[in-house]
């Protein structure tokens, strides 16, 4: 789950994430099941998510259902679709950003070609944050769990991706972020201490916290709708 871990991934400290991952699911921090996207049925709103490294969960036990069910929440007369970034979301494959990246693509450009008038949010956590930026034209190379671009959305598609919601992202922590025409439609947090995006943090519990964002990311993103 947690993209810090790449770099001490024999230590005991992957006894942590372990712990949390218990923990969210005995505290029932995961919200209701988002539903799968169908390329035969079209919505108002796609929801594209990439999941952190390990991540349970439908969408992401820590970030994506829970976005997925405040956006809902925000949005009652807004008909969505959630869809789950096919990828390994593993430290054990070195091109596990790259199938994000490449997935992620594809999938926004079948569904914008299968149904011309629904938008997109893309959710990216941790690993998914770099799944995200390489899709927008911002490379990972060099980010934790990282690397290079190998597709990028379509120039047709940019005026259609309405939100771009960013946590606790790799590339925050070299000084990567997203410019150009989606910079003011995304919102990247990076919680105070968390080692995953922010340089010097020492709190690696904190990159587990992005779940009590959900609200105002949903805010956000229905603020660009």
């Amino acid at each position: 789950m947690n993209s810090f871990l790449s770099c001490m991934r024999h230590r005991p400290s992957t006894l942590l994430v372990a712990s949390t991952i218990a923990l969210f699911g005995a505290t029932g921090l995961s919200t209701a099941v988002a539903p799968t996207a169908s390329a035969a049925v079209c919505a108002d709103v796609d929801v594209g998510v990439a999941r952190g490294t390990f991540e349970p969960g439908n969408l992401g036990l820590i970030v994506g259902d829970r976005v997925f069910s405040a956006l809902r929440h925000t949005l009652p007369s807004t008909s969505l679709s959630g869809y789950r970034v096919n990828y390994p979301a593993s430290l054990d494959q070195p091109a596990s950003v790259q199938q994000g990246n490449t997935d992620l693509v594809a999938h926004v450009r079948t569904r914008a070609a299968a149904c011309p008038r629904e938008r997109f949010v893309l959710v990216g956590y941790s690993q998914g944050a770099n799944v995200v930026d390489n899709a927008l034209g911002v490379s990972s190379a060099g980010a934790l769990v990282g690397g290079p671009i190998v597709a990028v959305l379509p120039a047709s598609v940019e005026l259609r991706v309405a939100a771009v919601l960013l946590f606790g992202s790799p590339g925050r922590r070299i000084g990567r972020s997203i410019t150009g025409v989606y910079q003011n439609r995304t919102k990247d947090y990076c919680a105070h201490g968390d080692p995953v995006c922010q340089n010097g943090g020492l709190n690696p519990l904190a990159h587990f916290s992005y779940g009590s964002d959900a609200a105002d990311a949903a805010a956000f993103a229905a603020s660009k709708l």
